[in-house]
């Protein structure tokens, strides 16, 4: 089962979240500050975060953007906003997922298992993952080792930079479309395009190329992305 920090600061919450979440076998450590949340989260190994925006001492959106600036463990954002707009900058900020409140654990229960399913963590059932690296061009992502080498240097990758790449990278030369993406990589049934669009512009850096000047991946306006090679240099 996974092991669960708990950001929440009303302690009736709190309780009742760590009693039926330890009653599923999980392990849950639980803090009521975003401060106390970074601090856990540099120390101790998550699987997973469960984040209230309502905090005392930070705004539990910057409390997300310090936790994606030290990690990349799943965040499920717990807020009593309902806002579309305040959910899409969540979600680009780097949540895993949202729950509006007030929620049932078994809703809380079923949302961490997808986000633990598809991002690999506690040992979670999945479809199965390739074992053998996909190679395009000097480009090789290994999806059972979650590694991506480009020329043979590793790249530095998020997970969600890698699960962008790897999504892109299992379908050569398809254009992808960007609904495809966003239920695929990232979960959702609606999002905004700038989701994408901001975690395909740090990929791309990474890879050395640029929108304008693409090399693996290639925008097709109004339809998706898609990867593939680079082409050879034309011969004077």
């Amino acid at each position: 089962m996974a092991r669960l920090l708990v950001v929440e600061d009303d302690p009736f919450v709190r309780s009742a979240l760590i009693r039926q979440l330890t009653e599923a076998s999980h392990t849950v450590r639980s803090v009521g500050t975003a401060l106390e949340a970074l601090r856990e989260v540099a120390q101790v190994g998550f699987d997973l975060v469960i984040l209230d925006l309502g905090l005392p001492d930070l705004d539990g959106a910057q409390a997300l953007k310090m936790l994606r600036g030290i990690t990349d463990v799943p965040v499920i954002v717990a807020t009593a906003r309902d806002d579309e707009a305040e959910i899409i900058r969540l979600l680009t900020d780097g949540a895993d997922d949202y729950l509006v409140k007030p929620f049932s654990v078994a809703h809380l229960t079923a949302r961490m298992a997808a986000v633990l399913r598809r991002t690999g963590s506690a040992g979670a059932a999945g479809e199965p993952v390739p074992s053998a690296a996909l190679r395009i061009g000097g480009l090789s992502v290994d999806p059972l080792r979650r590694l991506a080498e480009l020329d043979g240097a590793a790249l530095d990758l998020t997970r969600r930079e890698f699960d962008l790449l790897a999504y892109l990278a299992g379908r050569p030369g398809v254009v992808v479309p960007r609904k495809e993406l966003l239920a695929e990589v990232w979960q959702q049934s609606y999002g905004d395009d700038q989701t994408i669009d901001v975690h395909l512009s740090w990929l791309r850096r990474k890879l050395g190329e640029t929108a304008a000047r693409p090399r693996y991946l290639h925008t097709v306006r109004g339809v998706g992305v898609k990867l593939e090679p680079p082409t050879a240099p034309e011969q004077p």
